[in-house]
């Protein structure tokens, strides 16, 4: 059967059964998803390299703990499970106080800028950023997920285990929330 075409729970056997390019081909699958909860979940406390690799430890955490899953279709939502325990481990830990080289070239890059579009854009994108960071981590996450992975709201009921009612309730808040906040934000400024 082809990877791609394959289920997770198919791949999960495969990959118990010693075949490597099976684990390779769930990372693939996942990683996108498992990077928007590690962007959720850290926010601009870690920056960007930061949750990249939290998420490169969330997958390998998944594989090494491969044997303990008890449902091999259940694969992504218990994928996800790790990377959330990943991100608090990390948050928890002294790592977080790091400042990675990246975020220092971006802060250089960003003190270069003068032209005045630009600088609003960017004082705009970061706004919207902080309130994104703002909200109560259900509505955060769900809204990082739905924007990076570009997922249906199905999808999204079953990673997170609710319903997808549940899931439009939740992006529904989250926008107004934001909206709300950034008129106000505007309104200041104004």
């Amino acid at each position: 059967m082809a990877a791609a075409t394959a289920t997770d729970g198919e791949l999960v056997r495969q990959s118990r059964a010693g075949e490597p390019a099976a684990y390779e081909h769930l990372a693939r699958r996942w990683a996108a998803r498992v990077l928007a909860v590690c962007h959720a979940r850290v926010g601009r406390a870690g920056g960007r390299a930061a949750a990249e690799d939290l998420a490169q430890e969330s997958l390998l955490r998944g594989l090494r703990s491969l044997p303990t899953l008890a449902d091999p279709e259940k694969f992504g939502p218990w994928l996800v499970g790790i990377a959330v325990r990943t991100c608090l481990d990390w948050l928890k830990s002294a790592q977080r106080t790091e400042v990675s080289l990246d975020d220092v070239v971006i802060a250089d890059a960003r003190a270069d800028e003068n032209a005045r579009d630009a600088t609003d854009r960017r004082e705009r994108a970061e706004q919207l950023m902080r309130e994104v960071e703002r909200l109560p981590h259900t509505y955060r996450e769900v809204l990082m997920l739905y924007y990076y992975q570009d997922c249906t709201y199905q999808d999204l009921a079953d990673l997170l285990g609710v319903s997808p009612a549940t899931i439009n309730a939740r992006l529904t808040k989250a926008r107004a929330m934001l909206r709300s906040r950034m008129m106000a934000e505007q309104d200041l400024r104004d």
